[in-house]
């Protein structure tokens, strides 16, 4: 069985990424990009699908030992696992080179104390565990052959197959350092350079520190922020720019449920959050590269905007199940793609218009295809504004006029004003001002519940939604206004678990609810956050601290969130670690560091 959500680490090289437990397992890769096929998919099913297992020998019958510490090499993406044996210590670095060339997986074994008897097992299965590859020596080297892919594994150790399964059994002693990697080319053609392991290191070591330094957040909270930051930028796909929700694919958002999606994806939403964190912490080439993607995605069909998009910009994501693999925990179905790429999410608008208003106002050079982009959505929201949609929470039940979704339409015609009233735009500048108080109007008559004191999920509901929470962040209402804190106080009492964290929205059980599906699912942490800005926001800054410190400690041990918390499991859920999770950290940080607000 695979490890809890929260005992992985993240390591990848900024186009893929793998997963590795506290055993010293690596559990998930896909190769070469984020949304290839896993040639380690045991995550998502049994070691049958794929692993590679690097520690100290243990019984073939006894459960592996897992490290007694482990951590990241400073501000790197390096990480270190260290396990105390009746033998000795033992140490084992991870790491993926930012790519110039093959991607590599590398492990390097070190002695420490005594002498430790070690056991490495590798399990390559191509196609999310599916196709068992043809392993052959090849020049003294080991390569996994299957149709396009072909992965070659380099050590100095000597190594064996037994079961379909290449084995290493080795002692290391003090000062003792053996390296292991693999490296991915297409099997067509010549092999991949040999690595050079500690070269490699060292230069991960040396662009991981280099990027910190340009980090201009100097706060109490520097080392959470700092972390996300990391995180962020290795969900970044170097070679377009595009951002992933998440490098998993169908980490259930309730063990044993239906609740499960592929990550692997650039939300437009999701991108855009993303790239305000950046800008905020002074990363304008991030900005840039996002930028130019999504210009590149977009191309000329702006009315065809999709929520989502490939990496390098696909617009086909054909939703599929595996049913060969029984899912986390038994969370099936395991699907790959996503069949939401299609659905109208009219708040994408907002966000898109948002990131690149902040990006102007940032500095960043003038692009005179963003402006003209910008216009174009505006044209479109400007016929499109009074229709249902799917919202923000992608729900698969049927459209509804929501909240949020105005309030971002809203958010999109006032960001484009301010560009046109700055002079870098042209555009009907009255008639867009009538546009934006007929979208604000029109929310504050059918949003907006009288009686309780509330906005609601969407016009005519008594449902609420944690996405109200953004309506003081936007600007649309002040702080101060009545009905933002009685919309506030109404999420505190209607959609917070026990713990204090903010639930996105009532679900139903075993019933369908308003997303048109069945199961629960816990506390969203991005929602989590947004309540600490608010209470922030509103003056309640020790009530705000608090919560956000609570939510610091839901981090794992390496400052990694998945999407949710389960507040009646007590652990982390959904697709790990969630850039989602990540950038609202980030923007609460930065809030309560402006107020003061923090513990000494």
């Amino acid at each position: 069985m695979a490890g809890r959500i929260e005992d992985y680490a993240l390591i990848g090289d900024m186009q893929t990424a793998a997963l590795v437990c506290r055993d010293g397992t690596v559990d998930w890769l896909c190769l070469p990009r984020f949304d290839s096929h896993a040639i380690f998919a045991g995550l998502l099913g049994t070691e049958e699908h794929g692993f590679w297992r690097l520690g100290p020998a243990h019984a073939a019958d006894a459960k592996p030992p897992t490290a007694a510490r482990r951590g990241y090499r400073g501000d790197s993406l390096v990480l270190e696992s260290e396990w105390d044996t009746p033998r000795g210590t033992v140490r084992v670095t991870d790491f993926m080179p930012p790519r110039d060339g093959a991607p590599q997986l590398i492990r390097i074994v070190e002695g420490v104390t005594g002498r430790v008897p070690m056991r490495s097992a590798l399990r390559m299965r191509f196609s999310y565990g599916r196709v068992v590859p043809w392993v052959h020596k090849h020049e003294g080297r080991t390569v996994a052959v299957a149709g396009p892919d072909s992965v070659w594994f380099d050590t100095e150790a000597e190594t064996y197959g037994k079961s379909l399964t290449t084995y290493s059994d080795f002692t290391v002693g003090p000062g003792d350092r053996i390296a292991f990697t693999i490296s991915w080319q297409p099997s067509h053609k010549e092999p991949p350079p040999l690595p050079e392991p500690e070269a490699s290191l060292e230069a991960t070591e040396e662009f991981w520190h280099d990027w910190v330094e340009h980090c201009t957040y100097h706060g109490p909270y520097r080392e959470a922020v700092v972390r996300s930051l990391i995180t962020l930028k290795a969900l970044t796909y170097a070679p377009t720019g595009g951002i992933v929700a998440a490098p998993t694919t169908s980490l259930p958002e309730d063990i044993g449920g239906v609740r499960n999606w592929d990550y692997r994806y650039t939300w437009l939403r999701d991108a855009a959050i993303t790239l305000s964190s950046l800008l905020r912490t002074g990363y304008r080439e991030e900005a840039r590269a996002w930028r130019e993607w999504l210009l590149r995605a977009v191309a000329g069909d702006p009315e065809s905007l999709q929520i989502m998009y490939g990496i390098a910009g696909e617009r086909e994501l054909g939703e599929a199940e595996l049913d060969w693999l029984p899912g986390y925990e038994n969370s099936a179905p395991v699907r790959v793609g996503n069949g939401a790429a299609h659905q109208l999410q009219l708040d994408v608008y907002g966000e898109v218009i948002e990131a690149l208003h902040l990006a102007h106002m940032t500095g960043l050079a003038r692009n005179d295809y963003a402006s003209l982009l910008q216009l174009k959505l505006i044209r479109y929201l400007e016929d499109h504004w009074q229709e249902p949609d799917e919202g923000i929470w992608e729900v698969r039940g049927p459209r509804r006029h929501f909240v949020h979704s105005k309030v971002m339409a809203w958010v999109a015609v006032d960001r484009t004003i301010k560009l046109i009233e700055s002079g870098d735009a042209d555009g009907p500048l009255e008639r867009w001002k009538e546009l934006r108080d007929d979208i604000h109007r029109d929310v504050c008559e059918k949003g907006y519940d009288k009686e309780r004191n509330t906005f609601t999920q969407s016009y005519g509901s008594q449902e609420l939604d944690a996405s109200l929470l953004l309506i003081p962040q936007m600007g649309f209402l002040p702080p101060d206004d009545k009905r933002v804190i009685g919309t506030i106080e109404a999420i505190q009492r209607e959609l917070s678990t026990t713990d204090g964290f903010i639930l996105r929205y009532p679900t139903e059980g075993d019933s369908e609810g308003v997303d048109g599906l069945p199961g629960d699912e816990g506390a969203f942490l991005a929602c989590s956050f947004w309540m600490a800005d608010d209470l922030a926001m509103i003056g309640r800054v020790d009530e705000a601290r608090k919560l956000f410190e609570k939510l610091l400690d839901l981090r794992n041990d390496l400052g990694l969130l998945a999407e949710e918390w389960d507040p009646r499991l007590q652990r982390q859920v959904g697709n790990f670690p969630q850039a989602f999770s990540h950038v609202p950290l980030i923007d609460t940080a930065l809030r309560l560091t402006a107020s003061g607000a923090y513990g000494g």
